[in-house]
């Protein structure tokens, strides 16, 4: 079988599975009473299921065990199989950690050891960072400090990616675009074990958006958020990173630097007012849009249209054929979005 077309399977098996389990979750959760409710951080007004994470879980999932029973992981990256396993498994543990926590309440330090120990886990199953990339001093081999250096990658990454679920089809929009854009740098980059569990990934994102758009229908809680933060990152580190070029070593961190700069600036933001980088506030990117007068709508395609600016400069940087142009046409869309959240709030300080 072409190898294509077991990305085009993991696609679409995601996608299917996510737009038939995801009502099922939401009548589940409703009878159990799992649903998160409004306070003053947050900006939806009514109870809302926060357990969608099971439909994008289980969608990529279903989809990766289906293209393994077929043979794909053996056809198609023969030599990355413990790889691919070593993301799987350990994304099915950040599942569970982050479901504990919708169902549990987990204290934050708790779900920062539990997390700690399952990166460190997966970099031994082979999903490790073994260079980084010094400015004007090309790449360094880790050595020892590849150990530390991955889980804090894998980890943080897990964590920006729940930060930034604070609005309607945000964290789950934000991720299939970054996945999709994963997706086609791995496979032009000759990586199909990564291309694979992005394509398995990106369906079940983008499919979960059909009932998390707003107005959203469901959430998906730290249960989905941890598992595509975490995913995320491990097709970053078996894919972009275990080159040896200068420029793929970077991708990673440039298609996810949306979250990866605003969990950033609200670290250094809580900690320079003398407050602990756990503590929640409105210090976000999509707060301060939102405190501008920006309608909640609008500040979700700006940040859409960030994320893929971000991640077709990427395209660029790769060397993908017409890159420069997919680059230049997400710029304009860009300066487009930036416009309407101009006029938008212009007409909103008006009223």
């Amino acid at each position: 079988m072409p190898s294509h077309l077991y990305h085009l399977i993991a696609f679409l098996v995601s996608a299917l599975f996510v737009l038939w389990s995801t009502p099922v979750v939401k009548t589940i959760g409703l009878k159990s009473g799992h649903v998160d409710r409004p306070n003053e951080r947050k900006v939806h007004k009514q109870p809302i299921v926060r357990l969608g994470g099971v439909s994008i879980f289980g969608g990529t999932l279903t989809a990766l065990i289906i293209v393994w029973c077929l043979g794909g992981f053996a056809e198609i990256a023969p030599n990355q199989v413990s790889e691919i396993w070593g993301v799987t498994l350990g994304g099915v543990a950040f599942f569970l950690i982050g479901l504990g926590d919708d169902l549990f309440n987990l204290t934050p330090l708790s779900r920062l050891i539990m997390q700690t120990c399952v990166a460190s886990l997966a970099w031994w199953a082979g999903v490790r960072i073994d260079f980084l990339s010094i400015p004007f001093d090309g790449l360094v081999e880790m050595g020892w400090l590849s150990l530390p250096v991955t889980a804090i990658w894998l980890v943080g990454m897990a964590n920006a990616i729940n930060w930034i679920d604070g609005l309607d089809g945000l964290a789950a929009g934000v991720s299939g675009i970054a996945a999709v854009v994963m997706l086609i740098v791995s496979l032009f980059m000759q990586q199909p074990a990564a291309a694979l569990i992005a394509a398995a990934l990106a369906g079940g994102a983008l499919g979960f958006l059909r009932y998390n758009f707003n107005p959203a229908q469901i959430f998906m809680g730290d249960g989905g958020a941890y598992f595509m933060g975490f995913t995320l990152a491990g097709v970053g580190v078996i894919g972009l990173v275990k080159s040896t070029a200068v420029t793929a070593v970077l991708l990673p961190y440039l298609i996810l630097a949306v979250p990866i700069l605003d969990m950033s600036s609200v670290i250094l933001s809580r900690l320079k007012s003398g407050k602990s980088p756990f503590l929640a506030d409105k210090s976000h990117l999509h707060h301060r849009l939102l405190k501008a007068g920006i309608s909640q709508r609008l500040t979700v395609l700006f940040i859409y249209a960030l994320t893929l600016w971000v991640g077709s400069l990427a395209m660029a940087v790769s060397g993908i054929p017409s890159g420069y142009a997919y680059a230049i046409g997400a710029s304009l869309l860009l300066a487009y979005v930036a416009w309407q959240v101009r006029r938008n709030r212009q007409i909103r300080n008006e009223e």
